[in-house]
C-alpha cells in the first residue's frame, strides 16, 4: 500500500475513533497527517471513501487481534473465558494493537449515519457478521443459541464498559454464560 495513503488511513482512524467521524473534517486529517490535499484526493474521491478505507483497516486490525486471541481454543467454555478475558484486557488498555479503548469503532461509526442502507452502516454490519463467523468457527458443535448469546453479550460488554467504565462486565458475562452452559 502507498505510504501516504496508509498514513492518511491511520491518521483518520485515530481521529475518527477518538472524536467521531462527523466531528473530524478532511482539513484536520490533512493537518495532522501532514499530507497535501491533492494527495488525499488522489487516493480517496470523497470523505466517505476515506471512511470506508478506515473501517476496512480497523476491521483487519480487529479480526487479526481476535483470531490471535482465540488461537488454540479447544471448547466452548474456553472460548467464552478467552474471548471475554481478551475484551477486558482491551477495556483496561492492555491491548496495544487496538489502541486506547473508546468503545466499538463500528458501533460508534454506524451510530453517526442515520441511513441504514449507507455504505458505512453496511460495512459495519459486514464487520459484525465476520466477527460472529469467527466466533462460530471457534465453537465446538452447532449451537446457534449459544453463538447468539456470546455475540449479544460481547456487544453489551463493549458498550457497557465504554459507557459506564465498568471493565469487570466481561467477568459477569463469563459467569452468566458458564452458568447456562453447564
Amino acid at each position: 500500500m502507498n505510504e501516504k495513503r496508509q498514513l492518511l488511513i491511520e491518521t483518520a482512524l485515530t481521529l475518527f475513533y477518538q472524536n467521531g467521524i462527523n466531528s473530524v473534517g478532511i482539513n484536520e486529517v490533512l493537518k495532522v497527517s501532514g499530507v497535501a490535499k491533492k494527495t488525499l484526493y488522489s487516493h480517496f474521491d470523497s470523505k466517505e471513501s476515506l471512511i470506508l478505507s478506515v473501517l476496512e483497516h480497523r476491521h483487519h486490525i480487529f479480526i487479526g487481534w481476535l483470531e490471535n486471541q482465540l488461537e488454540g481454543v479447544t471448547n466452548n467454555l474456553e472460548l467464552v473465558e478467552t474471548l471475554f478475558s481478551a475484551l477486558k484486557s482491551w477495556f483496561v488498555g492492555a491491548e496495544p494493537a487496538l489502541g486506547h479503548f473508546r468503545g466499538c469503532f463500528f458501533i460508534n461509526s454506524s451510530a453517526e449515519f442515520s441511513d441504514p442502507d449507507s455504505a458505512v452502516t453496511l460495512y459495519c454490519q459486514k464487520h459484525k457478521q465476520e466477527v460472529k463467523n469467527l466466533i462460530k468457527h471457534k465453537m465446538t458443535g452447532e449451537d446457534d443459541l449459544l453463538l447468539n448469546a456470546i455475540c449479544i453479550m460481547k456487544e453489551g460488554a463493549i458498550t457497557t464498559a465504554y459507557i459506564t467504565g465498568d471493565h469487570d462486565v466481561s467477568d459477569q458475562c463469563i459467569k452468566i454464560l458458564k452458568s447456562n452452559m453447564c
